[in-house]
């Protein structure tokens, strides 16, 4: 089974990733947090961050690319084969409010027929391989067939599929029908992306979908960063992580307010690891003060018990 890091925008990016492979192997490939190319041709600082070779040379890394612009998809494609990018990842599943309103993401499952123009236009000039990421459907899952139709018609390289509609979001149950119907029917092979929080729930997904040999974990791994790691997490190389992630988040955005900030996203779903942790999380939320921060995460890798899996409720 190869195991893949979902791109999570505000969490995953170069740091996270180049940390999280330091103290917790495991994972085969991470995907970048989305790029948005535009018509100016030019790599922003953040993407240049985000794309640097020498950040990204020692594990495996897919930049994802979200437009429903052909060529602007194509012009980033050659930027990221120029940096030695192998592969990049369409994205058709993101289901912000904000995205799909511009008709990409998600949204762009809305018109089949404009989705497909756009597919046949970037696989005729791609020079990298595409994969591409997935929702089953934006109101309905009666609509992935249709979809599916349209995605066997190109090369696709793998097909991650999040078998949820937009208007889910993360909420509520996977539909593990539909995912069934990607494993008999689609031409490219399979990821499957959705409600991993444990080993568990991996070796269920095994069970049920012999043939599919990849997954994708985004809010689980977040909240578990060794779950695939051979010592699984430990207290101790959790406290070690997460030091080095302030120290060099502190260096990264100059100075520690915004260091403490992009963290505590961290610790909405990290804090479901944890015994008996509401009151501390409850003051973890609330402090905008750097030092009461790192005692309270102090306290808490100190004095609170690692769960065997998560309780994920988010």
């Amino acid at each position: 089974m190869r195991y893949y890091y979902a791109p999570m925008e505000g969490i995953t990016d170069y740091i996270y990733r180049k940390l999280h492979r330091k103290f917790f192997p495991g994972i085969t490939r991470y995907y970048t947090p989305f790029l948005s190319p535009t018509v100016h041709r030019q790599l922003t600082p953040k993407e240049k961050r985000e794309l640097e070779p020498t950040d990204n040379s020692q594990f495996f890394v897919v930049p994802q690319f979200l437009t429903k612009n052909a060529e602007d998809f194509l012009w980033m494609a050659r930027q990221c084969r120029d940096l030695g990018y192998e592969e990049v990842n369409l994205n058709l599943g993101c289901p912000s409010g904000t995205v799909t309103a511009k008709k990409k993401g998600s949204g762009m499952l809305q018109d089949l027929d404009t989705l497909d123009r756009f597919l046949e236009e970037i696989f005729t000039s791609a020079p990298v391989d595409i994969s591409v990421k997935s929702r089953i459907g934006f109101t309905s899952a009666e609509e992935f067939p249709s979809i599916l139709q349209v995605l066997n018609r190109y090369p696709i390289k793998e097909l991650i599929i999040h078998p949820r509609v937009r208007s889910a979001f993360y909420k509520g149950n996977v539909d593990k029908e539909a995912f069934r119907y990607a494993q008999e029917h689609s031409l490219a092979p399979l990821c499957y992306n959705g409600n991993i929080v444990s080993v568990k729930d991996i070796t269920a997904i095994e069970s049920e979908f012999p043939t599919v040999s990849a997954v994708m974990i985004g809010r689980g791994l977040i909240g578990d960063p060794g779950m695939l790691s051979p010592g699984g997490t430990n207290i101790h190389t959790l406290a070690q992580f997460y030091d080095t992630l302030l120290e060099e988040y502190i260096c990264a955005f100059g100075g520690p307010r915004n260091a403490m900030f992009r963290l505590k996203e961290h610790w909405r779903y990290l804090i479901c690891k944890f015994e008996n942790s509401e009151k501390l999380y409850k003051r973890l939320r609330k402090t905008t003060d750097l030092s009461e921060y790192t005692d309270l995460t102090e306290t808490i890798f100190s004095t609170l018990s690692l769960r065997e899996d998560l309780r994920a409720d988010w």
